[in-house]
C-alpha cells in the first residue's frame, strides 16, 4: 500500500478500534507497514506519537459522554481504558484542564480533538540528494539500549551523550575496561546509529550506537549485530547536527515516501552513518539509510 494510504488506514483502523488495548505495533500491524517506520513517520506528519493520538482521541470522547451525564465517572475510567477514576481524572485534567464533573457545568472548557486528515504536498521528493545501492551483510558491534517509540526522540540524544562521556572515556568507572575502549576506538564506534525494531518489549524498539566489526573477542557490554543484505536508499545530509537528520527525516516521510511508485520500505531497520570531524559545523556530513524494495 502506498504510503499516504497507509497512513490514512491506519488512522480509520485507531478509530475504529479507540476503546481497545492497542498500541503502535497492533496499528501498523493493520496496514502492514514496520512498527518503527510508522510511529516515526506518524509523529513527523502530524506531531502526535500513537499513543499521544490515541489517548487525545479517548479523552476528548469521555468529554463528550461526561457531557452527556448518561454514565458515571467510575464507568467512563474503565471505558477509555483507565485502570481506576483517580488516573483517569488526572488524564483527564490535564488535557481539558478542568475536573469532569466541573466540565459538565462549564462545557466551554472542553478541548476538541477530532480525527487527524492526512493531507500531503509533494514537491521536490526526487531531487533529494540520494542514492540506491545494493550492499553485503555488515557485521557491526557497539553499545545497546532499548527505547520507547513515545520517549524515543528524548532518550537517544541522552545515550549519545553517555556514550561520548563515559563508554569510551570514563577510566575510572569499573565497567569500562581498556578492552571496551580499545575496541571502541579499533571499530569506529559512533560511526553508526542502527534502529532495529526486533524488541519483545511491547512498543519498544532496539538501538545500536556501532561500527564495523573486526572480529576480535567482543568485551562485556557490547553486542554484535550483523545488518542483513539488503538495498538501500542512502540520503546524503550535509549540516549541523542534529537539525539536518531531522531535516531530512522529515524530507523523507513528507516529500520522499508519499506517491513514491518506484520502492517501498523493506525492512524494520534504519541506519544513520557519521563521520569523522565537528558536527556543528555547516559543512559536517551524515546520512540516513532506508531499506527499500522495488514495488
Amino acid at each position: 500500500m502506498e504510503w499516504t494510504a497507509s497512513l490514512k488506514c491506519a488512522i480509520d483502523y485507531m478509530e475504529t478500534h479507540l476503546l481497545e488495548d492497542i498500541g503502535a505495533k497492533d496499528v501498523a500491524d493493520a496496514v502492514h507497514l514496520s512498527a518503527f517506520y510508522f510511529q516515526k513517520g506518524f509523529r513527523i506528519m502530524t506531531g502526535y506519537t500513537v499513543s499521544e493520538y490515541i489517548r487525545y482521541r479517548r479523552l476528548y470522547l469521555a468529554a463528550l459522554d461526561v457531557i452527556a451525564g448518561k454514565e458515571q465517572i467510575i464507568a467512563l475510567s474503565y471505558k477509555y481504558g483507565y485502570e481506576t477514576p483517580e488516573s483517569f481524572t488526572k488524564a483527564f485534567c490535564r488535557f481539558h484542564g478542568i475536573s469532569p464533573l466541573k466540565l459538565r457545568n462549564d462545557t466551554t472548557k472542553l478541548t476538541t480533538f477530532l480525527p487527524l486528515k492526512i493531507s500531503i504536498e509533494i514537491k521536490g521528493g526526487y531531487d533529494m540528494d540520494y542514492v540506491i545501492e545494493e550492499m553485503k551483510a555488515i557485521k557491526m558491534i557497539g553499545f545497546e539500549r532499548v527505547f520507547n517509540y513515545d520517549s524515543a526522540y528524548k532518550e537517544i540524544p541522552k545515550f549519545w551523550d553517555d556514550f561520548f562521556q563515559q563508554n569510551c572515556h570514563d577510566t575510572s568507572n569499573p565497567k569500562i575496561t581498556k578492552q571496551v575502549i580499545s575496541t571502541a576506538k579499533a571499530c569506529k564506534v559512533g560511526e553508526y546509529g542502527i534502529c532495529i525494531d526486533d524488541s519483545p518489549e511491547k512498543n519498544a524498539f532496539r538501538y545500536m550506537i556501532a561500527g564495523i566489526y573486526n572480529g576480535n573477542a567482543v568485551p562485556e557490554g557490547m553486542t554484535v549485530y550483523e545488518v542483513p543484505a539488503l538495498k538501500w536508499a542512502k540520503f546524503k545530509c550535509t549540516g549541523s547536527m542534529p537539525d539536518v537528520l531531522q531535516a531530512m527525516n522529515t524530507k523523507i516521510y513528507k516529500e520522499w515516501l508519499p506517491g513514491n511508485t518506484e520502492y517501498e520500505i523493506a525492512e524494520s531497520i534504519a541506519v544513520e552513518w557519521y563521520s569523522d570531524g565537528d558536527n556543528t559545523k555547516a559543512d559536517y556530513e551524515s546520512a540516513i539509510w532506508i531499506p527499500v524494495k522495488r514495488r
